[in-house]
């Protein structure tokens, strides 16, 4: 979990700059250590923003801004899914379960993402893991709903 404040110090530390402007098309833009954020988004959209962002400084090369390519398109995802785990990690999911969090609305919360974001993280977790994952005496159910809960041995 990575509040926008930590993940704008996180960006600063590896010498990326992080601007806030006024976009019309767009909710974020990465071109080499620089990125924009849609400064009218509310704070927990621009978390799971920088957060793709910061995926796409790492993970993906040149401009992929053309999404009919499959090319683009796969980079595309490797950067969500690096934000998923940067803002909404499995162990974070357990983490707003162990804070008493129960539905989808409070875990978002807790997580300072949106629900919307919440539910693609859900998304890909199932498409990686299947119906449930086990860790550490916690199951996440992904199928056929969304709950965390103790594991009993």
């Amino acid at each position: 979990m990575m509040l926008y404040e930590e993940l704008l110090t996180e960006a600063n530390k590896l010498g990326i700059i992080v601007k806030e402007y006024n976009l019309k098309t767009r909710k974020g833009r990465c071109c080499g250590n620089r990125i924009v954020i849609n400064k009218n988004l509310t704070t927990q959209e621009k978390c799971c923003v920088l957060a793709e962002e910061l995926g796409h400084y790492h993970l993906t090369v040149g401009d992929i801004s053309n999404q009919s390519n499959i090319s683009n398109r796969k980079q595309e995802v490797l950067a969500r899914r690096w934000g998923y785990k940067k803002n909404a990690g499995i162990l974070d999911l357990i983490n707003a379960f162990k804070a008493g969090c129960k539905t989808k609305y409070e875990i978002a919360e807790f997580l300072n993402i949106t629900e919307k974001y919440l539910n693609e993280a859900i998304e890909y977790y199932t498409s990686k893991y299947g119906a449930y994952y086990t860790i550490d005496c916690y199951n996440i159910m992904f199928i056929p709903n969304f709950r965390i809960g103790k594991a009993f041995f």
